[in-house]
C-alpha cells in the first residue's frame, strides 16, 4: 500500500486512494472542484481526484 498523507483526511473507502483503516488519502495532493455554478455549502464540492476501487 502507498504511504498515507496525514495532511489529507478521507473516509471514502470506495476510493482507490483511501488508506482504508486509517482514514487518510495516499495521494500527495488532491484536486477539489464543484458541480454547482455557485457553490454555497460543502455538499456542492467534490474531490476530483476520486477513483473507484477496482
Amino acid at each position: 500500500m502507498s504511504k498515507i498523507n496525514e495532511c489529507i483526511e478521507c473516509t471514502v473507502q470506495q476510493c482507490a486512494f483511501n488508506a482504508c483503516d486509517q482514514n487518510y488519502c495516499t495521494l500527495n495532493k488532491i484536486k477539489v472542484g464543484t458541480h454547482e455554478a455557485c457553490p454555497t455549502v460543502d455538499q456542492c464540492t467534490d474531490c476530483q481526484s476520486f477513483k473507484l476501487k477496482a
